[in-house]
């Protein structure tokens, strides 16, 4: 029996309320394992396509069968599930932080889940740790930096173990030291994971594959280097060839 894709998108489109089309018959798969970097312009429907990836986006999910999370449609029936197995990190951090904690924050998703008790500290404690906010737990989030934010938000998606990891822009307003600090945390987890992002080293460095939407639309896909040396085509949609692959090989 053939494996089933950990994320299945067939002809998804989507438009605003004013109407405005946000995307246009979007189909691709990620296989369990695989991490795959979804780049592209502003604008060009990256944040609209993760948020249909466990429920966000439609408002009112109607089994369509648009997104199939290990087989399963997104519906109301199985929205719980869905949302247990797809983490999703968003594009701006305060718009994920509820709670006047950074233990509490942590802790939310995985107590809506059912943990609690002293497995349910141990999950956030070891999750700060591994995003390097150890002993952060009392700290109120609206007093961090953006970046600290944006750590606080990984920690719970981390605390709730999901399979599936879609991430918006994690490394976006991150130092130096901290940006490595994320790869090096991204690269450690075995989940599938889905990479949006203006970030292209990252992409480089993280993701086996890439698609490349542009006005709502995938206009190609493959794997990350060849298709990330191909100069042409990035200034074509508003990006450019990472520095990374700037003196090597697209074979190497």
């Amino acid at each position: 029996m053939a494996a089933v894709n950990a994320i299945e998108v067939r002809d998804l489109a989507f438009a605003y309320a004013d109407g405005t089309p946000a995307l246009r018959g979007v189909s691709f798969a990620v296989a369990e394992g695989e991490c795959v970097g979804i780049i592209g312009p502003n604008g060009a429907g990256k944040s609209t396509l993760l948020l249909h990836l466990n429920g966000v986006l439609p408002e009112t999910p109607d089994g369509s069968g648009a997104v199939r999370v290990f087989g399963a449609p997104i519906t109301k029936a199985n929205l719980y599930e869905i949302r247990r197995t797809v983490g999703l990190l968003f594009q701006d951090p305060d718009d994920q932080l509820l709670c006047p904690t950074v233990g509490e924050d942590v802790a939310f998703g995985p107590r809506q889940l059912g943990l609690g008790g002293p497995e349910l500290g141990a999950r956030v404690t070891a999750a700060l740790a591994r995003v390097g906010l150890a002993g952060f737990e009392a700290r109120s989030p609206h007093h961090l930096s953006r970046g600290e934010k944006r750590r606080v938000c990984l920690a719970g998606l981390l605390a709730c173990e999901s399979r599936v990891l879609v991430l918006d822009e994690p490394t976006s307003e991150l130092d130096p030291r901290g940006r490595r600090g994320i790869e090096a945390l991204l690269a450690s987890i075995p989940a599938t994971m889905l990479v949006a992002t203006h970030d292209l080293e990252i992409v480089v460095e993280l993701c086996s594959r890439v698609v490349v939407l542009d006005h709502g639309q995938i206009v190609a896909a493959g794997e990350t280097v060849a298709l990330l040396s191909d100069e042409a085509l990035m200034l074509a949609h508003g990006l450019e060839r990472p520095h990374v692959l700037r003196h090597r090989h697209p074979h190497e």
